[in-house]
Order: structure tokens, then C-alpha cells, then sequence
């Protein structure tokens, strides 16, 4: 359902140059979806990155026909008093959320993803 818009996606706000590390177009909500990615714990400031991001998406990318853009920004912790205090005001749609760094595919993925090999192959020739 997502389609693939860009990684490291450039916005430019007068003569100033802003990156969103990964920006998708969700097919069935109709909507431009930024995802911030995060090393480390969550930080409230988090949220006043994406609330820019999303309206400069809204104002200078996203089409008349579509939905207001959403962001996720991913953190490898969180502390979930302080993601909710952080989102409280927001007037955009956020969801925070952690991951899990692994070394192996999970068994109920493997041979659902094409082999490194092939995906390597996919992507050489695309410019960054």
C-alpha cells in the first residue's frame, strides 16, 4: 500500500535546505507519510522537526486531491510519559514508535523478500 517516494527527501523552505530520512505516499489514505529515523532514546524536540516537515510537505509537495501528511518517527527507545507530554499540542498527525535491531530475518518473513543479491542489483543505477 506504500509507494516509495524518497530517502534523505529534499524540502527546500525560502532558500533553506531540510531532509526527511524517508518519505512514502500511502496508496489507500491518499497521503504523503515522513518517517524521521532515530539511534537513540526519543527526544521532545522530535516533534517540532516533524510538525515543520509535514507542513512544508502539505504546502509545497503534497496535491490538492490528497490528505493531509502523517509522520512516524521511529527511535530505538522511548519513554512513554515523555512521547505523550511532547505530543499533547501537536497539531499534526504523529505516531512514535521503537525498533529492534536483528541480525536474522524472522522465520514468518524469510522468502517473502528477495535475496540481498537481487535487491542490490534493483538498486544500482538509482540516483540518491
Amino acid at each position: 500500500m506504500f509507494a516509495f517516494m524518497g530517502s534523505q527527501y529534499r524540502l527546500e523552505v525560502d532558500e533553506k535546505e531540510f531532509f526527511i530520512d524517508l518519505l512514502l505516499f500511502h496508496r489507500r489514505l491518499r497521503c504523503l507519510v515522513a518517517i524521521e529515523l532515530k539511534v537513540g532514546e526519543f527526544q521532545p524536540e522530535f516533534i517540532g522537526k516533524m510538525q515543520f516537515d509535514l507542513t512544508a510537505l502539505d504546502r509545497h509537495v503534497r496535491h490538492e486531491n490528497e490528505n493531509l501528511s502523517i509522520g512516524i518517527i521511529l527511535c530505538k527507545e522511548k519513554n512513554r510519559t515523555i512521547v505523550e507530554y511532547a505530543l499533547h499540542d501537536a497539531q499534526k498527525p504523529i505516531g512514535v514508535a521503537t525498533y529492534e535491531m536483528t541480525k536474522t530475518l524472522p522465520k514468518e518473513l524469510r522468502g517473502q523478500l528477495p535475496p540481498p543479491e537481487i535487491i542490490s542489483a534493483l538498486l544500482e543505477g538509482i540516483e540518491t
